[in-house]
């Protein structure tokens, strides 16, 4: 980079991040990482916000539901921010959208659908130069007669911006070491704004996916049920005799398939399709989607590829490419919690620096 170069990266005005639905601060980890300022997050869980706070001191934090917020709460906090871009970040509670959730009646009545519409609010009264959403996939299909999708995205057309980018895309074209896909969305006011480029596979400078042992090989040994004395979070949950003795007979990315008889439950011998349930990771393969009881050795493939118990905290928040200086707060289960359903910081990472080489492109920065 020549001196000029440099003194026009030093003399732009960073990203200001609004953080909607920001658990713990996946999203806002990636963002900062790549050279935004996190202004601004809004959450109604109570640990999540204290994660929040001990790793963004100087953002606002507003610990209520989205719909109890008028937009007017943050009018002086968005002046304060201009002149500088300004991205309205908006994850929005998954659950409804999920493909775990296949009673559509309970979908259509699920209260939290209209959240993204919720943020729209907010969108539609400030207009932030960028606009990003990640969700599950399954949010383009959720109750078409009423079509929320349809309706952020006419939002956002009325609202003056570009025609909205959006797919399902496998995280792990991203460097993300998990078999999950995310829904993505981005929309600008300075003209098209696509998806960012794939980071990892074929075509790519990364013709290789990350692994497990890419991201967990070398956090230090613990036990079942034990708190490593100096790997924060590196703890893992109990396990019963019975549970111990059926780990102990599962081989690296195995499963439950491969108990001796007296080991197995009724219901894995009658339909093959828990295959996952008590299952190992393998080293040299992407993780399972993360869960919100990631580490939890009964609620799916979330047994340690060698080690006698499920993955610790701290190896979840690993997969989730989480930086190992970033702590959480609650509960064992609450952080689990946080973490699964947090964006993967990497993710969101390549997409800041994505948007910055678009808003520096259209002359904004």
């Amino acid at each position: 980079m020549n001196s000029d170069q440099n003194t026009d990266s030093n003399s732009r005005l960073p990203v200001k991040v609004f953080d909607f639905f920001s658990g713990c601060g996946g999203a806002s980890q990636g963002f900062q990482n790549a050279g935004m300022e996190i202004t601004f997050a809004l959450d109604w869980d109570q640990d999540a916000k204290q994660t929040f706070q001990q790793n963004f001191p100087a953002a606002t934090f507003i610990a209520q539901d989205i719909r109890q917020v008028s937009e007017g709460a943050i009018r002086e906090l968005v002046d304060q921010a201009r002149p500088n871009p300004i991205m309205f970040c908006g994850c929005a509670p998954c659950q409804p959208f999920s493909n775990q959730n296949t009673n559509r009646q309970q979908s259509d009545e699920d209260e939290r659908i209209p959240l993204i519409l919720e943020f729209l609010r907010f969108i539609q009264k400030y207009r932030p130069d960028i606009v990003f959403v990640e969700n599950v996939p399954g949010i383009q299909n959720v109750r078409p007669e009423s079509e929320p999708l349809s309706k952020f995205l006419q939002g956002l057309k009325d609202a003056g911006y570009s025609l909205p980018t959006y797919a399902s895309v496998p995280l792990k074209r991203y460097g993300i070491p998990q078999s999950r896909r995310r829904f993505l969305l981005l929309a600008s006011l300075h003209g098209h704004l696509n998806l960012p480029p794939e980071t990892h596979g074929s075509g790519t400078e990364n013709p290789d996916f990350d692994t497990v042992r890419d991201w967990i090989g070398d956090l230090p040994k613990i036990a079942a049920g034990e708190l490593h004395p100096h790997v924060p979070d590196h703890q893992s949950a109990g396990l019963s005799a019975r549970n111990l003795e059926r780990i102990q007979s599962t081989p690296e990315g195995g499963g439950n398939q491969d108990w001796p008889d007296h080991l197995r439950l009724n219901c894995h011998r009658s339909f093959r399709g828990y295959a996952d349930v008590y299952g190992r990771m393998s080293w040299n393969q992407l993780a399972p989607t993360l869960t919100t009881r990631c580490i939890n050795y009964s609620n799916g493939r979330f047994g340690h590829p060698e080690q006698d118990r499920a993955i610790s905290v701290r190896e979840a928040a690993c997969i989730q490419t989480f930086p190992m200086e970033f702590s959480f707060s609650g509960s064992m289960n609450s952080k689990a919690r946080q973490i699964g359903n947090a964006v993967p910081v990497r993710f969101a990472e390549t997409a800041g620096l994505h948007i910055e080489r678009h808003l520096t492109e259209m002359g904004v920065h």
